[in-house]
């Protein structure tokens, strides 16, 4: 089990990597994580349930069709005390913070069965930890760290992040304050997301040994192809504006859900993607703004407003640009919005942007699904998902986006500036994603791009494995895994 000295150590990607390491090797492999708390979702391949994105990844790195047993439990925000409660990919119920710690020890059993699911079918499961352990306030009823692992007695590596500085104390500390039981868990430490040369380090590494009794892993040089996997905070995509002629612009929502739709374009090197955050206008030169998924779409869609940026998109489209909306984007472009039962928040009912002659109603029932389709336009084939709520019709249906099968989807604009689908992940399809573009204008502007998505991300995995068989202990790792199965 990974865990880590603090969020956002790298843990995920660990997991994919070593994922890929061990496939390599022959090995059957598969990732797990107990508990998640992530708005992007993947839809599974054995039934249709949601897992969190980055488990999709690292099953992807394991050679592996996902499963809902990879992350029993997912948490996805609505709000900033609430919480959808998806267990083994279906929902249960929305729980407040304090309502779900009360929740969580009737989870572990869940929890337990998945695991031992995939340990049936595997040689090897990596499983990542979520937060830190050092939260002791959070111990009680724990299932995301220790008190899984106490419950199926895995051996733990505990990653410290160097980049932020402190991590001789992250590591130090989190042996200080975790129960004495706990921390015999812990077998070793790994440093992650060094810079510079690894044995300026050499000193801090022997103290956080001597001082722990715990065995070190190895130093791991700074990724510089980390960019290239799908990002797991809506905040990375910031860094990954690239320079062509072509201007997509973002507006972050404060609920951005299925925010991996982005990266294809934002690795794109004929596109320039750019995030745009709070408080900052859209760009009245975009080319084309993108209205992403929402876990609230109504209190999203009054973010929108409060940020001035309805004005904003009403004046690029006069100028000539263009908007897409995806799912929760896709509703907030129609006239108006209602959710008579209250289910994503207070009942009512709210007014659309304007810019699709369609209406939406929220119903309890969800839609997650894989879904082949057809860009009727161009009448190239494409693949994604649905992951929402909401069921949207109006005049503009009659000009549908897409063709599942004979059934219209989305919709477009009597003019075509305005266009909507409750699909995600088209833009991973390379060549959907340059048709698109270049039927809107992006040829125009820059030269046809010839980047191949899902080639560079398998790239990516691949070198994020030789990264760590080079600066990391893999041997010694599958040595504890072997002990902890045997024990």
């Amino acid at each position: 089990m990974i865990q880590g000295a603090g969020s956002n150590v790298g843990k995920s990607m660990l997991v994919a990597g070593l994922a890929r390491v061990f496939a390599r090797r022959g090995l059957r492999v598969r990732p797990f994580k107990p508990q998640n708390m992530s708005n992007n979702a993947a839809v599974t391949d054995d039934g249709g349930g949601e897992i969190g994105r980055a488990q999709a990844l690292q099953a992807r790195a394991a050679g592996v069709a996902t499963s809902i047993h990879m992350n029993p439990v997912l948490l996805k925000p609505e709000s900033e005390t609430g919480a959808q409660v998806i267990v083994q990919g279906q929902r249960l119920t929305t729980a407040r913070a304090r309502d779900y710690a009360r929740l969580k020890p009737q989870l572990l059993a869940s929890v337990r069965e998945s695991f031992a699911i995939l340990r049936r079918e595997a040689d090897l499961v990596l499983v990542e930890g979520a937060g830190s352990p050092a939260e002791i306030n959070l111990r009680a009823g724990d299932i995301a760290n220790m008190g899984f692992a106490q419950a199926e007695r895995v051996p733990v590596v505990l990653v410290g992040d160097i980049d932020r500085g402190g991590v001789i104390a992250q590591i130090v500390g989190t042996q200080a304050v975790i129960d004495p039981q706990d921390a015999a868990l812990i077998k070793g430490f790994l440093i992650n997301k060094f810079r510079g040369d690894p044995r300026l380090f050499d000193d801090g590494y022997a103290a956080i040994a001597q001082r722990t009794g715990w065995r070190g892993f190895g130093v791991l040089p700074w990724f510089a192809r980390a960019h290239e996997l799908p990002a797991e905070d809506a905040l990375d995509i910031t860094a990954k504006r690239g320079d062509g002629a072509f201007r997509i612009v973002v507006p972050r929502l404060s609920r951005i859900a299925n925010f991996d739709d982005l990266d294809p374009l934002a690795l794109d090197p004929a596109l320039s993607v750019e995030m745009v955050a709070p408080g900052r206008p859209l760009p009245l030169d975009a080319d084309l703004v993108i209205i992403p998924g929402s876990k609230s779409t109504r209190g999203d869609l009054a973010f929108f407003r409060e940020q001035g940026w309805d004005i904003d998109l009403a004046a690029i489209l006069r100028r000539g640009g263009r908007v897409l909306g995806l799912c929760g984007g896709y509703q907030m472009l129609g006239r108006s919005i209602a959710d008579p039962e209250g289910i994503e928040g207070p009942a009512g009912t709210s007014p659309g942007l304007g810019h699709l002659a369609i209406d939406t109603v929220m119903r309890h029932d969800k839609h997650v699904t894989q879904v082949r389709a057809r860009h009727i336009a161009s009448d190239t084939p494409v693949s994604g998902y649905e992951i929402h709520i909401g069921e949207s019709d109006g005049p503009d249906r009659a000009r549908p986006l897409f063709d599942r099968d004979g059934t219209p989807e989305g919709a477009v604009s009597a003019d075509g500036r305005a266009m909507g689908s409750y699909l995600h992940g088209l833009f991973g399809e390379d060549a959907f994603r340059r048709t698109f573009l270049n039927r809107i204008g992006a040829q125009a502007s820059g030269r046809a791009s010839d980047f191949a998505y899902e080639a560079q991300v398998d790239a990516a995995l691949d070198a994020l494995a030789d990264h760590l068989e080079a600066h990391c202990d893999c041997d010694g790792l599958l040595t504890i895994a072997q002990a902890g199965a045997a024990g």
